[in-house]
């Protein structure tokens, strides 16, 4: 009884001193500038983490003069996220690294770019 007891008591530790990543929940908030570019039907962003894919685009809506917004809240554990945008459904930065977006110590980060540029 008394080693069942002990195995008890080490596994109840053990399980709260796991290596569990903590989770925040997260807000950023997209610009992207399109001037320049014509035939623009179509914005978008793809990537790494829910409620992103890169099978699809999360679509973009104009929110001034060739700039286009999206704002997405997720739950990660992750500094970073990774992400490209896409006009009329065609990737931007083609044979390029993907863009890192590194989370803000607050809950919104504000992340602005412009298309097929890396600055």
């Amino acid at each position: 009884m008394k080693k069942q007891s002990i195995f008890i008591i080490v596994f109840l530790v053990l399980m709260n001193a796991s290596c569990v990543q903590k989770s925040y929940t997260k807000t950023v908030v997209f610009y992207l500038d399109v001037k320049g570019i014509k035939n623009v039907k179509k914005v978008g962003i793809r990537g790494n983490d829910k409620p992103l894919s890169w099978d699809y685009d999360y679509d973009m809506q104009l929110d001034k003069d060739s700039v286009y917004k999206a704002t997405l809240t997720d739950k990660t554990g992750y500094k970073f996220t990774t992400v490209k945008f896409t006009i009329n459904g065609n990737f931007e930065l083609k044979d390029k690294d993907n863009r890192k977006v590194y989370f803000s110590n607050k809950d919104t980060t504000v992340y602005r770019a412009k298309f097929d540029k890396i600055e």
